[in-house]
């Protein structure tokens, strides 16, 4: 039986760790036996060196000039005993080394910390007269250094790439899935709304019914508003400017009738008003499950302030409960789909919500602040 903390992008990772881990040492191991055969190609041309200074047959001089010649990779520096520069050099630019009396100096130190045992050529024995010499990496060497760090990227890049490309379509398939169901609900609701219009407007003919008449169809047109914004999801809605103010005040009004004595409810409204572009159905249904979100933080008892700013930029909306708060490690998780703290429900209204505020009207809608038995604060802002 798999694990359950043990998912796809785990094992994902996993892989590709070992995979980069085993690049690494085997690069490292392949770089290893680049640098050994490396010095052994020094210690050739350093002997080539000796041949070339010391042979009086022609064939040795000539096999040795060869070996010296063909050393096209490998940058050398050659100094005396005492570690002076003699001015001999292999495969360093000439160029800079005319430019920059310290660049052949800044070299040496550079071999010097790649080899600190230089390989010597003994000149003479009395006096002593010797050329050191110090050699650094070629360039096939740092190409086999850098390419595991290269592809370390290039595997990450990839990883991240892959996981966006299936969070995307993930979360594409997930839209989808809402906004069928939430045109599937309107559908479903339509029919027996539209039923109960015929009967309502036959009890109307019944003066018996006229207390119960008016009760009837007000939950009538509550019905239609909710099948008029379930059927909006998934479509594009029609914007309009709009005050939300006056919306805000209603909703809240609305909302003071269906809760008990104790909760407060406090609205205020700061700045010149501004006219962002609003659907009003859905902004209602937003404003409505933010503050059904907070009486149930509330639990019956505390206040839900809602704070209204109006800036040249942007309408802003802060709906702030004094309830129990949202935990930290929970608090990213409170738009997904299907997350719920509640044991009733089906964790859709902040899902919602965030929906409709940042793709539907382009703002944005989140968590400003939170704190365990103190309270939250959902915000919203609508650009103008």
């Amino acid at each position: 039986m798999i694990p359950s903390w043990l998912n796809w992008k785990i094992i994902l990772v996993v892989i590709a760790i070992i995979v980069v881990s085993g690049t690494i040492f085997y690069s490292r191991y392949v770089a290893g036996k680049i640098a050994h055969e490396e010095r052994k190609n020094v210690e050739a041309w350093v002997e080539a060196q000796r041949t070339i200074l010391n042979s009086a047959d022609t064939a040795s001089i000539n096999l040795a000039t060869r070996i010296s010649t063909e050393n096209t990779q490998i940058p050398i520096i050659e100094t005396n005993e005492r570690d002076s520069i003699t001015g001999n050099y292999r495969n360093l630019d000439s160029a800079t080394v005319k430019d920059n009396p310290l660049y052949l100096r800044e070299k040496l130190l550079q071999f010097k910390r790649y080899n600190r045992f230089p390989i010597i050529l003994v000149l003479k024995d009395t006096p002593y007269t010797a050329n050191h010499y110090y050699y650094g990496e070629s360039t096939l060497l740092k190409e086999a250094r850098l390419y595991p760090i290269v592809q370390l990227i290039i595997v990450a890049l990839f990883i991240t790439i892959a996981l966006v490309a299936i969070s995307t379509s993930y979360q594409n398939t997930q839209n989808k899935l809402w906004a069928a169901m939430a045109k599937e609900t309107a559908h479903q609701l339509g029919t027996p709304v539209s039923s109960l219009e015929g009967w309502l407007e036959i009890l109307k003919e019944d003066t018996v019914n006229d207390k119960i008449v008016p009760e009837i169809s007000k939950d009538v047109n509550r019905l239609l508003l909710i099948t008029d914004r379930f059927g909006k999801i998934g479509s594009q809605p029609k914007l309009e400017r709009s005050n939300p103010v006056p919306q805000i005040s209603h909703i809240i009004e609305y909302m003071k009738k269906r809760t008990g004595k104790h909760v407060v409810f406090a609205f205020h409204h700061t700045g010149t008003t501004t006219y962002p572009l609003l659907s009003p159905p859905l902004f209602d249904w937003v404003m409505e499950n933010l503050i059904k979100n907070a009486l149930d933080a509330l639990e019956g008892n505390g206040e839900i302030s809602i704070t209204c700013t109006s800036l040249a930029h942007a309408f802003i909306i802060d709906v702030t409960d004094s309830g129990k708060g949202i935990p930290k490690n929970i608090v990213k998780k409170v738009f997904r789909p299907g997350f719920t703290t509640k044991k009733r429900g089906w964790g859709l209204g902040l899902s919602l919500s965030k929906r409709i505020v940042e793709e539907y009207h382009k703002g944005q809608l989140f968590v400003k602040w939170s704190e365990a038995g103190k309270g939250t604060t959902f915000r919203i802002v609508l650009p103008v």
